[in-house]
């Protein structure tokens, strides 16, 4: 029984989506992931969407969850992650959580309404935890 577990679960984390592709392939056309606050300010004529990591990090800060119990880590990842699945299908200004500039210099972003439900989880997680302890200064 204990083999028959350890190879279902080596054959799914073999078709398991990587959420890093998805976001090289999908998003890096219009967002840069990692850039220093300095070197982004240098681009900013020339770039077309805010750097994910302070994306990322806005994200984490203003999505508050008031659960104080051993869980509430989990609860503000599935949170934020849930919310980042949801913009990238529908964006929108109604909930739109980058700041004033940005949202003057950039707009919307497009709907990524090509992207699969496990596309989409797979870079939401990626989102939160690549960036996670690394900050846009």
């Amino acid at each position: 029984m204990k083999k028959t577990l350890l190879l279902i679960s080596l054959v799914a984390s073999l078709f398991a989506i990587d959420g890093g592709e998805v976001f090289q392939k999908n998003c890096t056309a219009c967002h840069i992931g990692m850039i220093s606050q300095a070197d982004f300010m240098k681009q900013i004529k020339t770039v077309q969407a805010p750097p994910m990591v302070e994306i990322s990090n806005r994200l984490r800060n203003t999505i508050q969850i008031n659960a104080k119990n051993e869980n509430e880590e989990d609860i503000h990842r599935f949170a934020v992650i849930s919310y980042i699945k949801e913009y990238l299908k529908h964006p929108s200004f109604n909930y739109y959580m980058c700041n004033d500039s940005a949202i003057s210099r950039f707009d919307v972003m497009p709907a990524q309404d090509h992207l699969s439900e496990e596309e989409l989880q797979a870079v939401a997680e990626w989102i939160y935890d690549y960036f996670e302890d690394k900050e846009f200064k």
